[in-house]
């Protein structure tokens, strides 16, 4: 390292000193071509090179990120600071083991609350249920004033069939402080009606108090759902509208851009393209990808064929979209790619290597030893190409639910960002039309590549289509599979409660009491809306 590196602070450094100015201001560009002029002198210093990976996990660019702080941690003296924000790009990565072992090794040094929230949520999505809820209840004991610490320890006890004991969690977190729209939509998603006239009350007023729109959308929301639960629809969706509208001016989602990539594949992606993606696997593991927007009964159906005896269940991961994303950012440095074009370059050596990714990931998910698992994260729908690209034994299922139900219910949801068409009523309807577009080019171009499934025909005629899933898949029928409400799980999405019930309608026409404020809705799906 130059001697010059070693100085204290970064006098006599002006590139630098210009660096961590505009870091700090926001201004992570200009920061980050401050950084590497200043680099350009003096290469190995540590502090710039930890700048520079910082600045690249703030621009989204997580390779670079990580292949500066380990840079940084290699030249010099390791900060806890490098390490933790080495750990933080792991994680958004979605290489959940390093990243728990990494903030596993730095909760050690320290007490650190944030640190051990962090870990509890990597345990959650690695299905160390056990492991998460020991962590959560630390923090409640140790920050008892804390109102998010119990709001997670609710979602754990939730997932874990706990609903007693999750309801009395968020309950304590509004208690702490009645603007924490988060602990109200907690007792808000619970499939049960738990909302007394002093709540309703209550909600009010956290609405007239909150500043923040992290409290007040889903303060509206929850609102809505108390009102929805007493019939009182006009005033309900007033609430839903309006819990909509600020989480959609929040999140900014550009709905041309998923039709943009739909008509891409339509004009690009031919039977001949497809055909070259069947070749033989490098594994007997095969991965059964539910695919479908979010509350299309996605979950009753990983319930049903995870009861089945060859296959195994294991939610919703996060690792096809976090590889496709690395696979993007590495091609795009060399220019501009879309996925299709990313897909057609890639060799049979490159695939294999992130299909035994992904299988190495999953692993760590795993309890049995059977030949099959489902993986139902929703968005996996447009990834389908790339999947089939990577893990060529891969089998994909759809289900659909009908589209003014399906819509409706995305629209009264206070999801996370994740799922930022939802905010919109005439957002959700496009997405639902460019999906039903993709789907139906797929079948043309790749006849038998995706299996289907009705959501209203399975909770009516539930054994007649298991078995058409079964004979796609190749497997014999198990008539555990029409009892899979007794199948004992930890289940982490709004249906938790639902897949432990057995088949009913509930979801069956839910947006009638609606259907006068709905013309947007029914509008942009066109046809679809009488499917």
């Amino acid at each position: 390292m130059n001697n010059d590196s070693q100085k204290s602070g970064v006098q006599g450094f002006p590139l630098l000193a210009d660096a961590e100015r505009m870091f700090a201001k926001g201004e992570f560009d200009k920061a980050a071509q401050a950084s590497m002029a200043h680099l350009r002198r003096y290469p190995d210093d540590p502090r710039a090179l930890a700048l520079l990976g910082t600045t690249a996990m703030q621009l989204g660019a997580l390779g670079q990120a990580e292949r500066f702080l380990r840079m940084a941690i290699k030249k010099g003296p390791s900060t806890l600071d490098m390490r933790r924000n080495l750990a933080s790009v792991l994680n958004q990565q979605e290489r959940l083991h390093e990243a728990s072992l990494m903030f596993t090794e730095i909760l050690r040094e320290g007490n650190d609350p944030t640190i051990k929230a962090i870990l509890a949520v990597i345990f959650d999505k690695l299905g160390r249920t056990d492991d998460a809820m020991e962590l959560r209840r630390a923090l409640v004991d140790q920050h008892p004033d804390n109102p998010h610490y119990l709001i997670a320890l609710g979602h754990s006890l939730r997932a874990a069939g706990r609903v007693d004991d999750a309801i009395g969690a968020y309950r304590a977190a509004t208690q702490l402080d009645i603007e924490c729209g988060e602990a109200w939509w907690g007792l808000a998603s619970i499939k049960s009606r738990v909302f007394t006239n002093e709540d309703i009350s209550d909600l009010h007023r956290a609405i007239t108090l909150a500043v923040d729109v992290r409290n007040s959308a889903p303060a509206h929301f929850a609102l809505a759902r108390a009102y929805h639960d007493r019939g009182s629809f006009a005033e309900a969706f007033q609430h839903y509208a309006i819990g909509n509208r600020q989480r959609a001016e929040s999140i900014g989602y550009d709905a041309s851009e998923l039709t943009a990539e739909v008509a891409e594949v339509e004009s690009t992606i031919s039977a001949s393209f497809v055909k070259t993606l069947e070749r033989q696997a490098v594994t007997e593991d095969i991965p059964i990808f539910i695919v479908s927007l979010p509350r299309s009964g996605s979950t009753l159906l990983e319930q049903m064929l995870g009861s089945h005896a060859d296959i195994e269940p294991i939610g919703e991961l996060p690792y096809i979209p976090a590889i496709l994303r690395s696979v993007v950012e590495l091609v795009t440095q060399r220019g501009k790619a879309t996925v299709p074009q990313i897909i057609s370059r890639m060799t049979d050596t490159q695939a294999d290597a992130m299909g035994q990714d992904y299988l190495r990931r999953a692993r760590l998910h795993r309890k049995t030893d059977r030949r099959y698992f489902v993986d139902k994260l929703p968005h996996n729908w447009s990834n389908i190409l790339f999947i089939k690209r990577i893990l060529p034994q891969a089998r994909f299922i759809d289900i659909r639910r009908p589209a003014m139900d399906c819509c409706f219910s995305n629209y009264t949801q206070s999801f996370s960002s994740a799922h930022a068409s939802a905010f919109d009523l005439e957002d959700i309807a496009q997405c639902y039309v460019d999906y039903v577009r993709l789907m139906t080019h797929l079948d043309s171009v790749g006849p038998g590549l995706i299996h289907h499934i009705a959501y209203s025909e399975l909770i009516t005629d539930a054994e007649n289509e298991l078995r058409s899933v079964l004979t796609y898949l190749d497997l014999p029928w198990d008539p555990r599979m029409l009892d899979f409400h007794k199948l004992n799980r930890v289940v982490r999405t709004p249906s938790s409660e639902q897949v432990r019930r057995p088949l009913n309608r509930d979801g069956v026409d839910i947006w009638k009491p609606y259907i006068e404020w709905l013309s947007p809705l029914r509008t942009a799906l066109g046809p679809l809306a009488s499917v």
